[in-house]
């Protein structure tokens, strides 16, 4: 082959390249103007909070299959047994970091011989190194930290409501004012957290293994700092007080004074949460801690106890809001979430976030916090659809003389069509097609696309096609209207085509 007829051959491929350039071009336009789209991420998920130790909603369950609170722990907490401690042992809670606390209700300052009056309204404020104490703008004194404060009943923290104990305060370390942290006894404690964490309507069972789990983990916990032990909020437990104690939750703490759950004889951490979705999984798939015998995953079998509401859940984003929350973890743009890692139950461990321009690995716990899902047990599938009207025009003849076609001058027998007869014909010629189309993430084997159509108000099935390799799908349906897309359990986006 000479290099002109090489020449020419490629000038030819060029000029179809760009006719085809142009084609496209045009049909993109069809497409931008005619489609009307839609795309979400859909989750499924099931359980509440991080699912390592004892279910809640499981232990009211056991409760009310009748187990003991001694067998629900010992159903939660593997190899373990209850002992006793000192239900007078003092932990201390941060219930403020900074500000200019004020309280009432004290009659002494700790250590020295300052009295204070219990119907005086105090405040704390930062000076140096110390704390001065005011009363009606007037200063009491100066004290060194830590200022504790005490009284003959219970104190109240202005603001947050009533405790027992005693009110400590430090300076912030951050210069941000006066941190106020409650020193109390382990049982009192106790007695602000079951109905903080609990419903005191539920079985009695049930609360005194939530009051046992709360006093172990109290008492068997890594202090969070060296002026506290605990926070009053869910990243500790969520401590309220004497507001939060009732007749029926006083009763589980007191019925259970002491108590609390030890591995080999030795108080161990136990983590509650609301609502296993039917498993537990093990701590070292949750948290980055080692692993440890009693707190591995097990079925929860009555987890959907109470009306659980957590038990099985779905939840659907926008994919643009889906990326959003994603942010950095998204290359170009969302395509969907693959799961790579699972724990012993279907928790997610690791996770892959899929983009247009690639993916990124991610842990459950993350996913959970940027999605704002219940926990970490999740299944993802993204749906995209777009209703599509486009229309064709069959491409007009080429025109061409041969050399043994009649002269264009010479009159031959045959009508001929006019220039207008013509556009007429080419007009009745055209072809509307109306399509559903979009794609699916991540495949599942032998799922089909199902399309539905709204018609009298009902959804009828208008056709199914499978996706191919890369997850996109068409489906060609007969009238204009309403559709919506059914894909491996998700209920997709509804359009609208022609």
């Amino acid at each position: 082959m000479s290099l002109r007829v090489v020449g020419t051959l490629l000038g030819a491929a060029r000029v179809r390249a760009a006719l085809l350039a142009l084609c496209a071009a045009a049909l993109a336009l069809v497409f931008a103007a005619s489609a009307r789209g839609a795309g979400g991420l859909y989750i499924s998920g099931a359980g509440y909070g991080p699912g390592v130790g004892m279910s809640q909603y499981g232990a009211a369950g056991y409760a009310l299959h009748g187990e003991s609170y001694q067998q629900i722990l010992s159903d939660y907490y593997a190899q373990t047994t209850i002992g006793e401690v000192n239900p007078r042992h003092v932990v201390t809670v941060l219930l403020r970091a900074g500000g200019e606390p004020s309280f009432s209700g004290a009659t002494r300052v700790a250590g020295t011989r300052v009295r204070l009056h219990a119907g005086t309204r105090y405040s704390v404020l930062a000076a140096g190194a110390g704390l001065r104490l005011v009363a009606a703008g007037v200063t009491v004194g100066v004290f060194s930290a830590p200022l504790v404060v005490r009284g003959r009943r219970t104190l109240t923290l202005v603001g947050s409501g009533r405790y027992d104990g005693a009110l400590t305060f430090r300076p912030s370390p951050r210069g941000q004012g006066v941190m106020t942290i409650n020193a109390v006894g382990l049982d009192d404690y106790v007695r602000g957290v079951v109905a903080s964490e609990m419903p005191p309507s539920w079985p009695a069972q049930a609360l005194e293994a939530q009051a046992v789990a709360a006093r172990s983990y109290a008492y068997a916990g890594t202090p969070v700092s060296p002026d506290y032990d605990l926070y009053a909020s869910t990243r500790s437990q969520l401590y309220l007080g004497v507001r939060a104690q009732t007749p029926a939750t006083d009763a589980a703490v007191a019925a259970t004074s002491g108590q609390v759950v030890e591995y080999q004889g030795i108080p161990v951490v136990t983590y509650f949460f609301a609502s296993s979705g039917g498993r537990t999984e093990s701590v070292q798939n949750v948290f980055a801690i080692a692993p440890e015998p009693w707190l591995v995953g097990m079925p929860d079998p009555y987890d959907d106890s109470l009306h659980n509401p957590y038990y099985r859940w779905r939840r659907a984003l926008r994919l643009r809001v889906a990326q959003a929350r994603l942010r950095r973890l998204v290359r170009g743009r969302l395509r969907g979430i693959r799961v790579i890692q699972r724990g012993v139950s279907p928790r997610i461990v690791r996770a892959a976030v899929v983009g247009t321009g690639g993916s990124v690995s991610v842990s459950g716990a993350t996913l959970r916090s940027l999605l704002g899902t219940p926990s970490t047990w999740m299944s993802f599938t993204t749906v995209t659809a777009r209703g599509v009207q486009t229309t064709s025009v069959p491409a007009p003849e080429p025109t061409t003389t041969s050399p043994s076609a009649p002269s264009p001058t010479t009159s031959t027998s045959t009508p001929t069509t006019g220039g207008g007869g013509l556009a007429q014909a080419r007009r009745a010629a055209r072809t509307t097609r109306l399509l559903i189309s979009g794609s699916v993430f991540p495949l599942t084997r032998g799922a089909r696309v199902h399309v539905e159509q709204l018609v009298g108000g009902r959804w009828s099935a208008a056709g199914s096609v499978s996706p191919v390799a890369t997850g996109r799908y068409a489906l060609a349906v007969a009238v204009p209207g309403r559709y919506r897309v059914l894909y491996a359990g998700v209920t997709g986006p509804a359009v609208k085509v022609g």
